[in-house]
């Protein structure tokens, strides 16, 4: 009796594990089909690119992604590198790719933006070029700006051409004067930047 007992158990045990790799073998090919036609839906497409200009800097996103756009940045239009933290609080002013072109839902989409109660400028300002070897000219652009086309080892002083004043947002200051001059070469010696407040002129 126990020696029959004992073979029916392990029969009995053999049927269940073997409809357990059984079922292993069908979940495992179940994730398989799973995880390609998730991996097909995100296949690029090809659409017509929406026109964002003049929409909030949030909506525009928003909008751009359900068009099927995600890859998404913005920068600042008046090229003071400033950063858009609150995109609610900016405005499209100039997108990357031309209204109604034709390219991939893959494609960047880059949004030129000012804050809400700013003009967007006639023509998409840029950030100065990096530096390299020769001094850029950097009057008019934002002391934010200006810093960062220097090499960052560089050693920067900037003065208020105005006052005495403290600058502490560089974002929000303007180059008025700079030593060395535009075009001078540059070996590694301090830079002054004296600059103004955005709005004011520089004496």
């Amino acid at each position: 009796m126990t020696s029959r007992r004992t073979t029916a158990a392990l029969t009995i045990g053999i049927l269940i594990l073997g409809g357990g790799a059984a079922a292993c073998k069908d979940t495992s090919s179940a994730t398989g089909s799973s995880s390609s036609a998730a991996s097909s839906s995100k296949t690029a497409e090809t659409k017509a690119v929406p026109n964002f200009i003049g929409m909030g800097l949030q909506s525009a996103q928003d909008a751009a992604q359900k068009a099927g756009f995600y890859v998404l940045k913005s920068h600042d239009s008046l090229g003071r590198d400033r950063m858009q933290a609150l995109d609610r609080n900016w405005k499209v002013c100039t997108q990357s790719v031309a209204v109604g072109k034709t390219v991939s839902t893959d494609t960047e989409l880059d949004f030129g933006a000012v804050k809400l109660d700013e003009t967007c400028p006639a023509k998409d300002q840029t950030a100065p070029a990096e530096a390299g070897g020769t001094m850029p000219d950097f009057k008019g652009k934002s002391v934010k700006a200006a810093r960062a086309a220097l090499d960052s080892g560089t050693s920067v002083t900037v003065k208020d051409a105005a006052e005495d004043r403290f600058i502490l947002v560089e974002s929000n200051w303007q180059v008025c004067g700079q030593t060395p001059a535009a075009g001078a070469k540059l070996s590694g010696q301090p830079i002054t930047l004296t600059a103004v407040k955005f709005g004011e002129s520089c004496p």
